[in-house]
């Protein structure tokens, strides 16, 4: 299912993967993993059957400007399925192969032009105007390993509030509710709501419920078993607080 909201055009691909198109300008989110642009991609569950996009092999290479949070969603085939010839990839700067063993392609070693982001970064790309926000897992919240130590230290990657034609959207990445969060002007909101690595569907009900967007487009969902999410719910208690939530899933 395709979204339109404003005058963007919007699609989940899977996982974190996120398609938003305005005009002439398209424009991804963590393309990539777990097969999800490849076709590999297979649900292990009822729930992820229904309530997932399907896997295809796609590769449209249409994206002006790619945009990456961390190192976990930095996949480099990924990235050249979505990517344009003359595509700028936005990255977090802590993006380092030898954190993952999933790829040795470094960024430097990308055929595109590469900025990389701090945490207070922001820019203008391809008349997309950016800001890097704050993401990761409290050391004593809910998100972390038996050890304590959280998936996503501070410091580990970021968010992305993105300003395209005049339209706000904020994709937070993979993260806990921080303070600050439900002050960001915001019109189109896509929070990941699977839980174990990030914000689960309630926590993320009551930001959007802080923050009022005019619409809510969840994402990073039921892609695998830790990020199973009952997203009808998350729509139901979005709408009984007079909240607009689309559910761009199969």
């Amino acid at each position: 299912m395709t979204v339109e909201h404003a005058d963007l055009t919007v699609d989940w691909l899977g996982y974190a993967t996120i398609r938003i198109e305005h005009d002439d300008t398209v424009v991804y989110l963590d393309p990539g993993r777990y097969g999800v642009l490849t076709g590999e991609w297979t649900a292990d569950s009822e729930a992820a059957a229904a309530a997932h996009p399907p896997a295809r092999d796609y590769r449209p290479e249409d994206g002006d400007v790619v945009f990456v949070t961390h190192v976990h969603h930095y996949d480099p085939d990924g990235i050249e399925r979505v990517a344009s010839d003359d595509a700028t990839i936005v990255a977090f700067e802590g993006i380092d192969v030898h954190q993952t063993d999933r790829t040795d392609t470094r960024l430097a070693d990308l055929p595109y032009e590469v900025q990389t982001v701090g945490m207070e970064a922001e820019g203008v790309v391809d008349d997309v105007l950016f800001w890097a926000v704050e993401a990761y897992n409290e050391p004593d919240g809910p998100n972390t390993r038996a050890d304590g130590t959280p998936y996503h230290p501070e410091g580990f990657g970021c968010g992305y509030l993105l300003e395209i034609g005049g339209t706000r959207v904020l994709y937070p990445g993979d993260t806990d509710v921080l303070a600050g969060h439900e002050a960001l002007d915001v019109s189109l909101f896509m929070p990941p709501i699977g839980g174990t690595f990030t914000m689960d569907r309630r926590e993320a009900a009551d930001l959007a419920a802080e923050m009022e967007p005019d619409l809510v487009v969840p994402v990073h969902y039921n892609t695998f078993a830790a990020l199973e999410a009952d997203s009808a719910a998350f729509a139901a208690d979005l709408r009984e607080r007079g909240i607009s939530v689309m559910l761009d899933e199969n």
